[in-house]
């Protein structure tokens, strides 16, 4: 609640500030209704006085000075009403993250694959899933990026390397909150956003006789100048400086097509770019101390150490300076005199050849940093949550204390505490329906995720080591692929069997082995399947209802563990404690819930 609390008092102080920013912005607007009453009292003004002309220029010199002005401060508060309605809307996204796993960001569903080893059965992607609680990252690449890091465990180093970035993260709590305002935006667009930046940095306009035509650009500001000299004091001067004024004006009309092309496309990426220099500007104004990101922040400087938001603000100069072409007397005396919008666009094209590549870095670096603040914002918003302690070994260790599953809302959660300590061993689970095993098996799963991508764990403490989870939980036929649940059972089976002899450490979750088949061949099945992943030394877990399939435990007493869940029945009502207890399971309750639908099994 004190998490809710302080967001609470946050969106009360944004609101505030959308206040006073809109009422601000509305008085600069009021006030260019006034300069325009002045322009038309100065035309009045100027006639009455005997139609003084001048009165009227000084008027409108002023006035269209006054008129800038206002429109500047004007677009300063919008900006500044606009960044705080992000804000308020960051901070309520994270509310509703607590209270209802709800989320503004993308939920991963495109990086889906059902053949991944583990990611469909733990809801890794999705709606309602891992990415869609987590993730805070508003451009594709950082969607990507988060979405590599919980696909595929980190080696140790890697892994530490993030924790500790992470806990920098969850300390800059408003910087967090900062950062994802800026980035709001991109959550509008299109998800190739970055990608078509980028390849228009890559992709340059081809100008023909380029480097003679930047040369003659950078002297035609002189040759003119003395030209119109030249024609104060000799007449002859005149007729040249009309037909270099020509030639300009023809110049730039052959490459018109290329100039409206490049205005247009430059136009847009310079906008879009001007609003990632915010991003850009608060990871270069932070002091950074984990050497993750001040590695990241070290990406938005150029060889020269510049500065990836300065070099957008020269390109938006160019742009600003290129636009000064749509005001036609503005845009024929330019061409005239300065061959202007041809230098503009050769000089946005070299600033793209110069700068492409860093800012491939950059956007680079602004998705570890949305990765980053994704998994931070577990540890603000859970602070109860654990960092869990990788450890090395030949063996297992995959021990919690107080572990939860992440989806499930902390008033309904119940955790529970399991050890694995440097050994292997295939742990048999065996329970009613719905008392817990399967739940079970996926906090397990998820939670090791989570400490093999550098977040904070569902859990008082948790010790682990580096894995690879493979999981056997929702098999699912296919029509299209005319494939039956049993077919595809099998193929789960050998990708499990094949996956522990050439990957390194595989933990597997088996839940309910061979349900496609009869109860016989199911029992035998599940046997053999067991018995040769013992001798593949494999590890992990098998949840079942099948009670023979605890027997194991007495062929294999130093390799097979039994636990179990179970019921409590208290007046005919079923009361389930979703705690795992060492041994076999006793209690079923099938034939109870047959019972309840008006199916009465009997006995025999």
């Amino acid at each position: 609640m004190n998490i809710i609390e302080n967001y609470i008092e946050q969106i009360a102080a944004a609101n505030e500030q959308i206040g006073i920013n809109e009422k601000t912005a509305n008085k600069y607007s009021l006030q260019r209704l006034i300069v325009f009453g002045v322009l038309v009292f100065s035309i009045y003004l100027s006639v009455e006085l005997d139609n003084n002309i001048w009165i009227f220029v000084f008027f409108l010199v002023v006035c269209v000075l006054w008129f800038s002005w206002l429109v500047s401060e004007q677009n300063k508060y919008d900006a500044l009403r606009h960044y705080y309605t992000d804000l308020k809307k960051v901070l309520e996204n994270e509310i509703a993250s607590i209270e209802k796993n709800d989320n503004l960001y993308y939920n991963g569903e495109a990086y889906s694959n059902e053949k991944h080893f583990y990611s469909s059965d733990l809801d890794i992607l999705g709606n309602g899933s891992l990415f869609q609680m987590i993730n805070r990252s508003a451009t594709g690449p950082g969607n990507s990026k988060l979405a590599s890091w919980l696909l595929a465990p980190a080696n140790k180093k890697i892994i530490l390397y993030r924790q500790e970035a992470v806990k920098e993260l969850a300390e800059k709590k408003n910087w967090k909150e900062n950062f994802q305002a800026r980035l709001l935006f991109s959550t509008k667009q299109a998800g190739a956003q970055v990608k078509n930046l980028l390849a228009y940095l890559r992709t340059g306009i081809e100008i023909k006789n380029e480097n003679t035509l930047w040369i003659y650009s950078n002297i035609v500001p002189y040759l003119m100048l003395t030209l119109i000299v030249l024609s104060i004091f000799y007449p002859w001067a005149r007729y040249i400086l009309g037909l270099a004024m020509a030639a300009n004006y023809r110049l730039v009309a052959r490459h018109s097509t290329q100039i409206d092309k490049a205005d247009l496309v430059a136009g847009k990426a310079g906008e879009t770019l001007s609003l990632f220099s915010q991003a850009f500007e608060c990871i270069e104004n932070e002091d950074w101390q984990s050497d993750y990101t001040s590695t990241l922040a070290k990406a938005l400087q150029d060889k020269n150490s510049a500065a990836i938001s300065s070099q957008i603000k020269q390109l938006g100069k160019l742009i600003h300076k290129l636009n000064y072409r749509l005001n036609w007397l503005m845009n024929f005396l330019l061409s005239v005199f300065l061959v202007w919008s041809l230098r503009q666009m050769i000089a946005i094209e070299r600033w793209k050849r110069n700068n492409h590549q860093n800012f491939a870095d950059a956007f680079d670096s602004i998705a570890g940093f949305e990765a980053l603040i994704s998994l931070a914002s577990l540890k603000i918003n859970y602070p109860e949550w654990s960092f869990p302690e990788i450890i090395d070994g030949d063996d297992y260790t995959l021990s919690a204390k107080n572990i939860g599953h992440p989806l499930i809302q902390s008033v309904s959660r119940v955790t529970n505490d399991f050890e694995l300590e440097n050994a292997r061993h295939i742990d048999i689970i065996t329970g009613s329906n719905m008392a817990g095993k399967s739940t079970f098996l996926r906090t397990i799963g998820i939670n090791t995720v989570l400490a093999l991508c550098g977040a904070p764990v569902c859990a008082g403490e948790m010790k682990v080591s580096v894995v690879t989870i493979i999981s056997y939980m929702r098999i699912k036929d296919s029509l299209n692929e005319s494939t039956s649940t049993f077919k595809a059972e099998l193929d789960r089976l050998q990708m499990l069997l094949g996956a522990v002899e050439t990957e390194p450490k595989v933990f597997f979750l088996i839940d309910e082995m061979l349900r496609g088949t009869n109860s016989v061949d199911k029992y035998l099945g599940s046997k053999a399947v067991i018995e040769k992943l013992i001798g593949k030394r494999g590890a992990g877990m098998v949840a079942t209802h099948d009670l023979q399939i605890a027997e194991l435990e007495k062929k294999y007493p130093d390799y097979i563990r039994n636990f179990y869940f179970d019921i409590q029945v208290l007046n005919g009502e079923m009361l389930f404690d979703y705690k795992i207890k060492h041994g076999e399971c006793k209690t079923f309750n099938a034939s109870m819930l047959l019972k309840r639908i008006g199916i009465d099994v009997g006995e025999e």
